[in-house]
């Protein structure tokens, strides 16, 4: 379905763009103190079930002094209680390194301002930190793990390997190196033991999801624990990822503004994974750009991460400015498949189906596919209007034809109403039960707006949709050199 109470949550990666280093070193070892990963289950579960406890006692404290508050005071008591869970939740869960951590990272929602803004500045702070951190590992150690995955010495594969890190993610770093054959490549490497580590945060997912819940408290936690563990799982073996990354270049070869990094197979293997080197202009920076410049990014991004979903079946699940560069064609450059999903026959038409219900106030297919798929569990509880009025908030950015100003606020106000104890249609939505094939669907559109979001960019979305939606011919310049793109592409 296109709107979703489980959007609360997410499975982010966290992957950031550090400062790239300019000095190439030697290939010995670097002294760096190493803060290794524990792999043990019980001190996470201690950490996680005491802080499930600790909020299930506010949450009822609060139910029980609402009996007595005005409405204004039941709301700050809510919005106060919501804020303090998801301060813990972050809190607790940025001090671990595998799946707990991941899972944290998923808090991307606080991150475009669903807390109020006197909190935002905080939140956007400690989430930075959280989606930056990482253990600190000797070169010494990640070298090992890619001579022990490539059988040989560091110096049969490459001439040159800077020993700085470009990039830091949750399970991984990636470094810049050059290959014998004189090509530039960015090598990603797992951290060691980082991969026992998920798999024991995973026995906790249950406990976590809890946690999340009570901000949510409309997601199922069963079927979203199911759908992170798969995804998560997935994202461990590198291998995985190069098939990802190998199926989306096939797909954008050659295409006029996006560019999916090659994948040097021969190198890449289940813990290290070695493609094409791109530079270009990071987020940051393009954040600074000229309107029409932001607007046409925004329109790539649009494209790209939408497009998958609707065009293709399968889409990279981590929007992220971390993902992505300018290049200096004008290109845009996306990175970072681990996170990804393929989608089920007939899940596709069904997001389609239900996209054309809402631009089209067609409330009793609205109601009859929900309910088909589950997510009206109880068709009685809702009022059709009510959900129409529900879904147009959560989506009117790109199923109304307007041109819209996207800004952060703007996309806090649509994080609200999806999910938030605050929405106006929280009610509802309480009862709402997502198909766990949909749920990550709805967060790569949530996330896309974030990231679009941060563009203040500007133009009319619902034009681009509707060639997915309803096949009408391209509305944009972009468009119509996509549109030769495929035209070429099925010759």
């Amino acid at each position: 379905m296109t709107s979703s109470p489980g959007l609360a949550w997410s499975a982010q990666r966290g992957s950031a763009r550090l400062a790239r280093a300019s000095v190439r070193a030697p290939l010995e070892s670097q002294a760096v103190a190493r803060d290794k990963i524990p792999t043990s289950r019980v001190g996470r579960t201690a950490k996680i079930g005491g802080l499930a406890a600790g909020q299930a006692i506010r949450q009822a404290g609060t139910r029980a002094a609402n009996v007595t508050r005005t409405k204004e005071g039941r709301q700050a008591a809510l919005e106060r209680r919501h804020i303090e869970a998801a301060e813990q939740i972050v809190a607790a869960l940025g001090t671990m390194k595998g799946a707990a951590m991941k899972v944290g990272q998923v808090m991307s929602f606080l991150d475009v301002g669903v807390v109020p803004e006197q909190y935002r500045a905080e939140f956007q702070r400690r989430l930075a930190t959280l989606r930056d951190a990482a253990p600190t590992v000797t070169f010494k150690d990640m070298r090992k793990v890619i001579e022990d995955e490539l059988d040989g010495p560091l110096g049969e594969a490459f001439d040159e390997f800077e020993q700085e890190p470009i990039a830091a993610a949750s399970i991984g770093q990636v470094y810049r190196a050059r290959l014998t054959d004189g090509r530039q490549v960015a090598v990603k490497v797992q951290y060691p033991g980082v991969a026992a580590a998920v798999r024991a945060d995973m026995q906790n997912l249950g406990l976590i999801l809890r946690l999340a819940k009570r901000i949510a408290p409309g997601m199922d936690p069963k079927a979203i624990g199911e759908e992170i563990r798969d995804r998560i799982e997935e994202e461990l073996d590198y291998e995985l990822e190069a098939q990802n990354q190998r199926t989306l270049g096939r797909i954008f070869r050659g295409h006029p503004f996006i560019v999916v990094p090659q994948v040097v197979t021969s190198l890449s293997r289940e813990r290290v994974l070695v493609t094409e080197y791109l530079e270009g202009t990071g987020f940051e920076e393009l954040k600074g750009y000229p309107h029409r410049e932001r607007d046409r990014i925004a329109e790539i991004l649009f494209r790209f991460y939408f497009g998958c979903l609707y065009r293709h079946r399968q889409f990279s699940g981590d929007p992220h400015p971390g993902n992505m560069l300018l290049l200096a064609d004008g290109r845009v450059g996306f990175f970072d498949f681990g996170l990804f999903k393929r989608m089920p026959p007939g899940t596709v038409e069904l997001e389609i189906a239900v996209a054309r219900a809402i631009i089209d106030g067609d409330t009793e297919t609205i109601m009859r596919l929900g309910t088909e798929t589950g997510f009206f569990p109880d068709p009685k509880r809702f009022n059709p209007d009510r959900v129409l009025a529900h879904f147009r908030a959560a989506t009117s950015w790109y199923t109304v034809d307007r041109d819209v100003e996207l800004s952060p606020e703007y996309a806090t106000q649509v994080l609200i109403d999806m999910s938030d104890p605050r929405s106006e249609y929280f009610g509802q939505l309480r009862h709402e039960s997502a198909p766990p094939d949909h749920i990550f669907g709805r967060r790569m559109e949530v996330l896309t707006l974030a990231v679009i979001a941060q563009l203040h960019a500007r133009g009319n979305f619902h034009r681009i949709a509707r060639e997915w939606f309803y096949g009408d011919p391209p509305a944009t310049e972009l468009g119509r050199q996509e549109a030769e793109f495929y035209a070429r592409a099925a010759a």
